[in-house]
């Protein structure tokens, strides 16, 4: 199983097959959410003292901040998957 890393600003980054959620923190539920994270011990603040602008949401239920739009890690994301599902043919080939 191939480990992929997902940048989500400022020099952090994530392992992208472990990501279940990446949401915005606008909404009452998600304010809960974070503070329970918080009192669980599974709250990854890296946003590096900027405005949380995005939360990703884990498998192992640990709530990561981001200062990075949640739209802008979704594209990176994306565009990891496209580079991985990539048919062979369109692969650079070793010489």
């Amino acid at each position: 199983m191939e480990m992929r890393l997902l940048n989500i600003g400022f020099g952090n980054t994530v392992v992208a097959n472990r990501i279940v959620a990446i949401v915005a923190p606008s909404s009452a539920p998600l304010k809960r959410l974070k503070e329970d994270a918080k009192q669980a011990n599974k709250l990854v603040d890296a946003t590096m003292g900027r405005r949380t602008r995005s939360i990703i949401i884990t498998d192992s239920n640990h709530v990561i901040l981001s200062g990075v739009q949640a739209e802008t890690i979704a594209q990176r994301l994306h565009s990891e998957m496209l580079i991985k599902d990539a048919p062979a043919a369109q692969k650079p080939k070793k010489e």
